[in-house]
């Protein structure tokens, strides 16, 4: 009898064990799903970035009577500047500096550049610091299609190339009023470039039947696995030209100052030279850009960023109690095998 009451007493302890964990997974959910979509949003004063890290160096290499000297004039400047202060425009700096192959920052840019034109007035000026090779045609495309939002609303628009914008990341430098580019940034490659590899025939070679079913003449034209025909393959080359010829016609519009047949050969071109072929408008880093428009104007820089999630949170700190934990197991071995 008494073994029988341990064993219910077991159970039901187990039970109300259960029924916490699942209570505890649907709130983790509930406030998972509550959070998914929640994005923080950053506003940085560059102005203020510029002068006090000026100011930090001044100050460092002075001796203490001094600094104190300097900090008492600062201080009475910054108040005569606040009576005597007018209206700056203002300019907006947006980064989309981690350009991979999905152009997935499009959707942090949608979110900036709609806030920016919430605000923003054909006074202001927006700076766009762009770093990248390109990648899906039409991912840089939407990307792209958010800066001519800026553009339609005569708000000028300005980007900064300081190492690469390459094929779609120029498709989206192409769109603004002036391009930057640094000495030698990687500017141009306008072009277009498919790879597909084929197993067609090593599995023809194992004896391996494939057989692929379409409805369309030209809804599957090559493939991975299926056979290649001569009928599918210019097909897919007529559908890369095609592209090419969209995206030299979406260069020309933005930048009817050059020579398209002469630039769309797909290759690419350091800075000044780039220059000299009328792809980009100056030679000038970001940085100095950024820092010659501070004296007259208000540099914002503003970002979206996706918010890692309550699930995203807890992921994590599994995976890292998990890593600890092997460590320790595998630490501890070692040690035995040493011992």
């Amino acid at each position: 009898m008494e073994m029988l009451q341990h064993i219910i007493t077991f159970f039901a302890q187990t039970f109300i064990i259960v029924l916490a964990i699942i209570a505890v997974l649907l709130t983790i959910a509930a406030l998972a799903l509550k959070a998914k979509n929640q994005k923080s949003f950053e506003i940085e004063i560059l102005n203020e970035k510029y002068e006090d890290q000026t100011q930090a160096l001044k100050e460092s290499l002075l001796n203490d009577s001094e600094a104190k000297k300097e900090r008492k004039r600062i201080k009475k400047e910054d108040k005569l500047k606040e009576k005597q202060a007018q209206p700056q425009s203002r300019l907006f700096v947006v980064d989309f500096l981690k350009g991979d192959i999905k152009a997935t920052e499009s959707e942090n840019l949608r979110e900036e550049v709609t806030t920016i034109l919430g605000v923003a007035t054909p006074k202001d000026e927006v700076v766009v610091r762009i770093e990248s090779p390109g990648g899906l045609v039409h991912s840089y495309g939407f990307a792209a299609a958010q800066l001519i939002r800026l553009r339609d609303a005569n708000i000028p628009l300005t980007v900064c190339v300081d190492q690469v914008a390459a094929s779609g990341g120029y498709l989206m430098a192409c769109t603004a009023n002036k391009i930057l580019a640094a000495p030698f940034a990687l500017v141009g490659s306008i072009g277009v470039v498919a790879q597909v590899p084929n197993f067609n025939k090593l599995l023809k070679k194992h004896n391996v039947d494939y057989k692929e079913y379409t409805a369309g003449d030209y809804k599957r034209t090559v493939s991975i696995f299926g056979e290649i025909t001569e009928r599918g393959e210019a097909k897919f080359k007529e559908q890369l030209e095609l592209t090419h010829a969209l995206f030299k016609t979406f260069v020309s519009k933005f930048r009817p100052q050059l020579d398209i047949n002469q630039v769309a050969t797909g290759e690419f071109w350091y800075g000044e030279i780039a220059q000299q072929l009328k792809l980009v408008d100056e030679i000038k880093t970001s940085d100095e850009y950024l820092l010659s428009m501070s004296k007259q104007h208000q540099i914002v820089r503003i970002s979206f960023e996706q918010k890692p999630t309550l699930s995203d949170k807890i992921s994590g700190i599994i995976t890292k109690a998990v890593t600890l934990t092997l460590n320790k197991i595998i630490e501890q071995n070692n040690i035995t095998k040493r011992m």
